[in-house]
């Protein structure tokens, strides 16, 4: 499997057409992949991913009022007029239950777009590794590992779990014939794999969103393996491949 695995550092490092027939996990550590994955442990119906305001306004008119909840962010800033931000923390089993939630983010959203070609697109993160992981394994077709970034640049924490899902697939011996995105991810988790949260709460974008996000936020998004949902895009929904009743 691992000679036929990728990793592209933002979602501007590829053509869309790069992408084609193959199984995407599209990573946004901070936070769009943190919030769709909690958002649908805490009984979400599923989430719409937009590129921008006015694609989630045409959304939200197809739906009825009371079934659906705007959250999102620009440059970490709840956008005004929206109920939620892009805060996991936000949503709560009280707030997202039920509902379908139409999220607009700067990077995360924008990545799920442009893969709009694969043949599947999962959403990852630290917090539901192991069952991504166990998911992947299961697979025998190329996978790439798509990691949002900031605004067409490299982020540390992205490219941290996306190391950090290299290293379980290989019980952390990764083969020459690996390539070389897969190397360097894998390399620079070996190297601050050992201390996460200190290392994501160091990185550029974590210090961008210093005084905007909480710590709390950000103390979150680092726990590995704490929920068990696999979150995949089918028919423009996102919903829960392991997904419960609601």
């Amino acid at each position: 499997m691992l000679d036929t695995l990728d990793v592209f550092s933002s979602a501007h490092s590829f053509k869309e057409e790069d992408v084609r027939d193959k199984t995407v996990v599209m990573i946004d550590v901070l936070r769009a992949s943190s919030t769709m994955i909690t958002a649908l442990h805490n009984g979400a119906k599923g989430i719409i991913a937009v590129e921008d305001m006015d694609d989630a306004s045409k959304f939200s008119r197809s739906l009825d009022e009371e079934s659906y909840l705007l959250s999102g962010e620009k440059d970490g800033i709840t956008i005004e007029g929206y109920d939620l931000g892009n805060s996991p923390m936000e949503h709560t089993a009280e707030v997202v239950k039920g509902k379908t939630i139409i999220l607009n983010t700067t990077n995360g959203t924008k990545a799920i777009r442009r893969c709009s070609l694969a043949d599947r697109i999962v959403v990852g993160s630290f917090l539901n590794l192991q069952v991504l992981v166990d998911y992947l394994r299961q697979l025998d077709e190329e996978i790439l590992l798509v990691c949002a970034g900031w605004r067409g640049r490299l982020s540390l924490e992205d490219i941290l779990c996306a190391g950090n899902i290299i290293y379980e697939l290989c019980s952390g011996q990764l083969p020459d014939s690996a390539r070389d995105g897969a190397k360097v991810a894998f390399g620079l988790y070996e190297k601050f794999g050992d201390d996460i949260e200190n290392s994501i709460k160091s990185s550029n974008y974590a210090v961008r969103l210093d005084g905007i996000v909480s710590e709390d936020d950000l103390s979150y998004c680092c726990q590995r393996s704490i929920l068990q949902v696999l979150p995949v895009l089918n028919e423009g929904m996102i919903t829960d491949l392991n997904g419960k009743e609601q």
